[in-house]
């Protein structure tokens, strides 16, 4: 047997606000994320089970580059990181502040959600305020816009299928008091846990879109960005995590609501079953805020899992 623990290795372009002795020093740039503690982890893990060697099977640790959205796991499965070792299963885990240290929190199926984007620009026809009816406005189209793109979820996705649709930026060409743009920018992102609604709300977002700036004599062009899929874990895989985490762990939750980030380890669970996990890092603010801290009480945990799972899974064959 082959196994994959995986690691991201990333940090974030944040500047970090802990005031710890150890706290990050370059400007602009620290581990908001806890990356840091899950290399540590795997790295405890991959000294342990190579002093122990109590397992029969090849490990394989994937430290992986680039998590933040420059997908660095779609690259690796490109690179033949499953092909090139073989790997029959790939597990990884993710750092959860809110949870109890020592506790682990996990899911069959989807367990964080899709990440896509959108970037619309609105064109229409520029001219004075004070003239409207000679002008095509812009600013009107992308407002009636926003407010139609509210329907695509609350009456286009079935209402026990989770989805969100935000729209984050709405942007004229100009900032004065009297002018009407000749053109508008809008911009959001979409999250789902399912495939199909995936689908379903990009061709609504496409139809709604286009169909209102026509309504109001513009027109739009939609520049729609699929980002990482749903990470949904193997359901064999997840029982696999389940047992190992109830070993080493205080409590497993096996059947913890999915969240909405998203996350490049689905790349990996694309191309192999396996299964994420989370780990709880306790009463601290949450990830990619500038004070977010890995609490190291919950390394031995990580390493402890990861240690556990190889040796339930590969056990060792006597004689």
């Amino acid at each position: 047997p082959v196994i994959g623990l995986r690691a991201d290795m990333d940090a974030l372009p944040i500047e970090e606000a802990t005031g710890a002795a150890y706290a990050s020093q370059v400007p602009g740039k620290m581990h908001a994320c806890g990356h840091d503690g899950h290399t540590a982890m795997l790295l405890g893990a991959a000294k342990y089970l190579t002093e122990t060697r109590n397992f029969d099977g090849t490990v394989v640790l994937l430290f992986q580059p680039a998590e933040e959205g420059g997908a660095g796991g779609l690259k690796m499965v490109e690179d033949g990181a499953m092909d090139r070792w073989n790997v029959q299963e790939v597990y990884g885990l993710h750092n959860y502040p809110g949870l109890p240290v020592g506790e682990f929190a996990i899911r069959p199926g989807p367990l964080m959600a899709s990440a896509d984007q959108f970037e619309i620009v609105v064109t229409g026809k520029g001219g004075h305020a004070a003239e409207p009816h000679q002008a095509i406005d812009t600013t009107l189209a992308s407002a009636q816009i926003v407010v139609s793109l509210q329907s695509v979820v609350a009456r286009n996705v079935q209402p026990i299928q989770p989805a969100v649709l935000s729209v984050t930026a709405l942007q004229t060409e100009s900032d004065t008091f009297n002018v009407i743009p000749q053109t508008a920018h809008i911009r959001g992102t979409v999250r789902c846990f399912d495939p199909v609604t995936r689908d379903l709300v990009e061709a609504r977002l496409r139809a709604v879109v286009e169909h209102t700036a026509t309504a109001y004599g513009a027109s739009a062009a939609i520049d729609y960005q699929r980002g990482y899929p749903p990470t949904i874990n193997n359901p064999e895989a997840t029982q696999h995590a389940i047992n190992a985490a109830s070993v080493v762990g205080v409590k497993v939750n096996p059947e913890t609501a999915p969240v909405m980030p998203a996350e490049d380890f689905s790349y990996m669970l694309e191309a192999r079953p396996g299964a994420y996990i989370f780990l709880g890092n306790g009463d601290t603010p949450m990830c990619h805020h500038p004070a977010y801290d890995f609490t190291d009480d919950a390394a031995p945990f990580g390493v402890s899992y990861f240690v556990e799972l190889i040796e339930q899974r590969m056990p060792r064959q006597e004689g």
